[in-house]
């Protein structure tokens, strides 16, 4: 079969056919943000979280974007978009009230970009997400749906509380902990598979975190035992 040829200037529009989930690591990574209204404001405090190297053009900030700026969190180009702005960018976000211009901004992206509210002008996703510290889950309806991504969102939040993250710290140390006293292998990978089970995750949310801790820590001791 055949495949439609598209305009080499332009991404290709994302459809459910295409999505592939990922998470990116943009530590460090140039992420341009064109636009400085609210809905810019959320995707910057997101972005922020990551560590990117964060560059805004727009002639107007909200005040949380200014506050940004005086920290010296984001670098701030104060007007409207040209071309050349996107140069070395690995991720752009096209946030501004123009169409025409988040269509020019998409066509000139040679990166990942996202278009506020416009999939066809995207190459990906921003999904919905439920973030519990170190923990993300992110859903998506490959754009069919927004509204349905959010009603997912709101019944995991509910599954996944505050307590997960908490858990997760303690996961981390707990890890840290097995690999240097629990030499056996299987031993350890099957102490690893029982503090992260179904169970215990049951546990967490219907008993807490106090209770969940203290069966975590019995569980480790048993297993560096001799």
């Amino acid at each position: 079969m055949k495949r439609k040829k598209q305009d080499s200037h332009s991404p290709n529009p994302v459809t459910p056919e295409i999505c592939y989930p990922a998470f990116l690591n943009l530590k460090d990574k140039k992420a341009v943000v064109v636009g400085g209204g609210k809905i810019a404001e959320r995707k910057i405090i997101a972005l922020l979280k990551t560590g990117a190297d964060i560059k805004v053009i727009s002639p107007e900030l909200t005040k949380k974007i200014e506050k940004e700026k005086l920290q010296g969190r984001i670098e701030h180009i104060c007007r409207r978009y040209r071309k050349g702005d996107l140069k070395n960018a690995f991720l752009v976000i096209a946030a501004t009230n123009s169409p025409a211009a988040n269509e020019l901004i998409s066509k000139d992206a040679p990166c990942l970009v996202n278009v506020v509210d416009t999939p066809h002008l995207c190459n990906f996703i921003v999904p919905s997400t439920v973030t519990r510290g170190p923990l993300c889950i992110a859903i998506s309806t490959s754009g069919i749906s927004p509204a349905l991504s959010m009603s997912i969102r709101k019944e995991l939040e509910k599954l996944y509380g505050p307590g997960f993250s908490n858990y997760l710290k303690l996961l981390k140390k707990i890890r840290s902990q097995a690999m240097a006293h629990i030499l056996n292998g299987k031993q350890r990978r099957n102490f690893l598979q029982a503090i992260a089970s179904e169970k215990i995750a049951k546990m967490l949310r219907e008993k807490g975190l106090k209770k969940t801790k203290k069966v975590a820590d019995n569980l480790f001791r048993k297993a560096k035992s001799p």
